[in-house]
């Protein structure tokens, strides 16, 4: 008799491959990012990238906000403000998606001829 196949319990090994589970520690993401964790508290503190909390309250930081806050360390380096680089960071990300559905919708119109 055949078995069925083994599911993944949630948040298992399928964990790892969602960009957004928090899964990396405030050190952990420092290292990645090459900062100290005081970098990544203060841009949580500005309200910039919010990591989740483990059942003890530790921040955990997914890969996307890794991501993020790689690309608002760029603008902070540079001089801007971590709120108005997170903004910038924001409204990349708005136009970003703005593109992807400009694009969608002239595919599809181009489609539908």
């Amino acid at each position: 008799m055949k078995q069925p196949p083994a599911r993944q319990p949630p948040g298992g090994l399928a964990a790892f491959d969602d960009a957004d589970a928090p899964l990396y520690s405030v050190g952990q993401a420092a290292q990645a990012l090459g900062t100290h964790p005081a970098t990544l508290r203060r841009l949580d503190a500005a309200g910039v990238v919010s990591p989740g909390r483990s059942s003890g309250g530790q921040r955990r930081y997914s890969r996307h906000q890794i991501e993020r806050a790689a690309r608002i360390q760029v603008y902070v380096t540079g001089g801007t403000s971590v709120a108005l680089a997170g903004y910038i960071v924001d409204l990349e990300d708005e136009l970003r998606l703005t593109r992807q559905k400009l694009r969608k919708a002239q595919h599809d119109r181009r489609t539908d001829r």
